[in-house]
């Protein structure tokens, strides 16, 4: 069994990475970087969120990539009607004891995967804050802690506004990433056609790479990766130039500059570096800091787009030089 208090090392994590993404890959396919970017949150400790068009496959990615972690997946599909309850759980009455007894909710799992977020309401939503900032759920005054490794994925749908609430700010800024998935190309496309030829059938089956232990122990080795303060500096200005700009009304929290830093470092790990380098936090700018941006009132009705706001920081904002391995 993998001793979960000591991380593994670099090597060993990056090639575990490797063979999850493969593995992953074969039936999720031409999403090769969003799934990257994924893991580098779930290694990072954060959660994920998918927003982009139905039928891109972003549910497959959450349920491909919790089976190859080897982690206790469920999924909630989430509607209008659905109660805070449904998801934490509750106590039930036990007339034979005649005591309340505490019936867990599906958020009592690895990888909690909140299909469809914005169709719930936002008191459902905030049941989730609790969750995924300490890793518990309050009940009747009473605290259940949830498994450890814990990870949320949520979808979300943007083009669609009838029956459907916004996430406020305080549940995106939750969120360490969000991903948007995006047509494929031709090729992408061809090949999504012929993987459902070749299988035969509609389910796209994954078997686990690793298990959930060995996913804490990846966990703990990512936490041991050098980071110069240089990089953590970069991490800082990028953050603060975003509430500097004139089309943003609220900027990047400190939230946000740590999501910065630690996705970066999840991603150095991934390619098999024990340091992180100015590329790695640039590579990973738009997905930790654009939907913890507010605009301004005349930004949002001339169509600005947060994730060009952040790509145009990241271009402007001067970065460390080249930064080596840990003195």
């Amino acid at each position: 069994m993998t001793d979960t208090r000591a991380g593994l090392p670099v090597a060993e994590i990056s090639e575990l990475a490797g063979r999850v993404l493969d593995r992953v890959g074969e039936a999720v396919v031409g999403m090769r970087e969003p799934l990257e970017l994924a893991l580098a949150t779930i290694l990072a400790g954060g959660h994920v969120l998918f927003e982009d068009v139905p039928g891109l496959g972003k549910t497959l990615a959450a349920r491909s990539i919790a089976t190859a972690l080897g982690l206790d997946f469920r999924r909630l599909q989430c509607t209008p009607d659905l109660l805070p309850s449904d998801i934490t759980g509750s106590f039930v009455y036990r007339p034979g004891s005649g005591e309340f007894v505490f019936r867990e909710g599906p958020i009592f799992t690895g990888l909690f995967l909140a299909d469809e977020i914005n169709r719930t309401s936002p008191k459902t939503q905030s049941a989730l804050l609790e969750a995924m900032a300490e890793g518990q759920v309050t009940v009747e005054g009473r605290r259940f802690p949830l498994p450890a490794p814990f990870h949320v994925v949520a979808t979300s749908n943007p083009i669609e506004y009838e029956g459907t609430y916004a996430l406020p700010e305080a549940q995106l800024d939750r969120f360490m990433v969000r991903l948007a998935v995006g047509y494929p190309e031709r090729d992408g496309e061809r090949q999504v056609l012929l993987a459902r030829v070749a299988r035969r059938h509609e389910v796209a089956a994954v078997e686990p790479v690793i298990d959930a232990a060995t996913l804490t122990a990846m966990q703990a080795g990512v936490e041991t990766v050098h980071v110069d303060p240089d990089i953590a500096g970069y991490c800082v200005d990028l953050a603060a130039a975003t509430r500097r700009h004139p089309s943003v009304q609220v900027g990047a929290s400190p939230r946000g500059s740590q999501g910065l830093m630690l996705v970066a470092r999840s991603r150095a790990v991934i390619a098999g570096r024990e340091f992180v380098t100015p590329d790695d936090v640039k590579a990973v700018a738009v997905p930790v800091l654009a939907h913890r941006l507010s605009l301004t009132a005349q930004a949002w009705a001339t169509g600005v787009n947060p994730r060009d706001v952040v790509a145009e920081l990241v271009a402007q904002v001067a970065g460390p030089p080249a930064v080596g391995v840990r003195p």
